[in-house]
């Protein structure tokens, strides 16, 4: 069940202003006939409580269109614009509108200001793009009676969530390399307050510990090609024993392969390589990337018909468990036996 914390109430404000709630109702809606003194006291205790008129149920009552909004907090990574994209498709699909507010942050009031500008506008539910630890926080912020779905990291409490299965995935990476033969297996790790990356290291590390494998410090990255290729140079000068690395991003394993190829290392011959999300171009690397593919459109078509069914709903929701969708490696040329 919703285990959100209950958010001040129009009863709260006219209670600490000492008026009655019809005076809190003509303050919120500019009511010519109301004293400077008294909107004044109103004004304050609202700022005093954290109070942000329910916009929702209005907007619901009056809804005439089916429109869905999406909240998203950086769309300029693969993940997330592919996760915006097939959520635009499949809502479509499924017969509804599509309203997109990009927060620059996870801060509270910017995603407040944001489910605002939503609700203005009648959606009838909303999806967030959560792939910050932060982000999962500021969703508490949501109102209790609008739907809503979380997708790409991770829920507030009373808000479902539909994910890939990342650790799976790493697993799946990290396990290929070892039936090849790896034992000295490093890791390039993503930005450590996505909880992808930390779900992506967690697989890596699941998979070496059950083999009896060292564990080893991940090396540092951002998601970009250049961290992946800084990491290369970090690889070669700190551990040239490795024979095997799993990278939490394509992108990022790009960057390492250019490390290793101007380092004079072949790859697969020396140093196999895995990346992860199996971007459009990852079949055209040199050598073609071997990867994990995260099904983008089936997360959008799962993550809108968890939202179409709480639009429905008559009864209050229960989170229940998170949608998983499972990661599928993809072999190709950049990794091979470990060498002799």
């Amino acid at each position: 069940m919703d285990e959100r914390p209950a958010r001040p109430v129009m009863a709260d404000v006219a209670q600490l202003a000492g008026v009655s709630h019809q005076t809190v109702s003509r303050v919120l809606n500019d009511h010519p006939y109301v004293k400077e003194e008294t909107r004044a006291k109103v004004l304050a205790a609202m700022a005093e409580l954290g109070y942000r008129r329910n916009l929702t149920a209005r907007a619901l009552a009056r809804r005439q269109s089916d429109t869905i909004g999406v909240i998203a907090f950086d769309t300029t990574l693969h993940g997330p614009a592919s996760t915006l994209f097939s959520l635009e498709q499949a809502a479509r699909a499924a017969g509804y509108e599509v309203q997109v507010v990009t927060v620059p942050d996870p801060h509270p009031q910017a995603f407040a200001d944001a489910v605002d500008r939503l609700v203005a506008q009648s959606v009838c539910g909303v999806v967030v793009l959560a792939p910050q630890r932060a982000a999962v926080q500021v969703m508490a912020g949501l109102p209790a009676d609008l739907p809503a779905v979380a997708v790409e990291g991770g829920a507030a409490p009373g808000v479902p969530s539909v994910v890939v299965d990342q650790v799976d995935g790493a697993l799946q990476a990290t396990r290929h390399l070892i039936e090849l033969g790896h034992t000295e297996i490093a890791h390039v790790r993503g930005r450590q307050d996505w909880l992808e990356a930390e779900a992506r290291l967690d697989g890596w590390q699941q998979a070496l510990t059950a083999a009896g494998l060292a564990v080893r410090d991940p090396l540092p990255g951002d998601w970009s090609a250049r961290s992946g290729y800084d990491a290369g140079l970090l690889l070669r000068d700190r551990w040239p024993e490795v024979t095997g690395v799993f990278v939490a991003n394509d992108h990022m394993a790009l960057g390492m392969i250019r490390a290793l190829a101007e380092a004079g290392v072949d790859v697969p011959g020396q140093v196999s390589v895995v990346g992860f999300d199996d971007i459009a171009e990852a079949g055209y690397l040199r050598p073609p990337l071997t990867t994990v593919h995260q099904d983008f459109a089936e997360v959008g078509r799962r993550c809108v018909d968890v939202l179409v069914e709480r639009i429905g709903a008559s009864e209050r929701w229960s989170t229940g468990c998170p949608v998983v969708v499972p990661g599928r490696l993809v072999v190709r040329a950049s990794t091979g036996p470990a060498p002799r």
